[in-house]
């Protein structure tokens, strides 16, 4: 279980923006994984993504990394910031756009 884990930290400590989701931007397998990446995609900054559709183990083992019982899950600059209803909200507010356009910038200045 430990292996599951340690690849979920590699991969949220690799991305400044990352999105575990059902699908994938491009073809979502459920509304609610759409809508978060939609709402991503409007924030003009570029995002991984994780189809956690492709790997039970990460499925599953997301929910226990983040202690978040659902997916979507978005993690920005390696902390979860929730699921899909907070990322509605946050974009609706304009503090989606701030968080991810900062992790994102703060990430090119290190390249």
């Amino acid at each position: 279980m430990s292996d599951v884990q340690d690849s979920i930290r590699e991969q949220v400590e690799g991305n400044p923006v990352i999105l575990y989701m059902k699908g994938s931007p491009q073809f979502p397998q459920c509304g609610f994984s759409m809508r978060a990446a939609q709402a991503l995609a409007g924030c003009g900054v570029e995002f991984a993504y994780v189809n956690v559709l492709e790997d039970e183990g990460i499925r599953q083992g997301i929910k226990e990394y983040g202690n978040w019982p659902t997916i979507p899950q978005l993690y920005v600059s390696g902390e979860l910031l929730g699921g899909c209803d907070i990322i509605m909200e946050m974009y609706e507010s304009g503090e989606l756009q701030q968080a991810v356009q900062s992790a994102a910038g703060s990430e090119s200045d290190n390249a």
